[in-house]
């Protein structure tokens, strides 16, 4: 009876390291399939606006908290993390 037991127990171990990995592929290719940001035109569209952003408020035309609200906003489409 024991040892019933123990191969029933082996079978289960097997089993869920097989789950495991099956999750494991599954995420890594969900992750592959995710696009890495925005298209390329889009970035460019982005990093100009961030530009602009960034003289205006050198220049003292955008407030800091104006600024640091399109600069996250700029950086979340861009998918940097602030």
């Amino acid at each position: 009876m024991a040892r019933g037991r123990e191969g029933m127990a082996k079978r289960a171990r097997e089993r869920r390291r097989e789950q495991r990995k099956e999750d494991k592929a599954a995420r890594r290719e969900a992750l592959a399939a995710e696009p890495d940001g925005p298209a390329p035109d889009e970035e460019v569209r982005l990093m100009e606006q961030f530009r602009v952003l960034s003289e205006r408020h050198a220049a003292g035309q955008v407030t800091e908290r104006v600024f640091a609200e399109e600069r996250e906003r700029i950086f979340g489409e861009l998918g940097i993390d602030t």
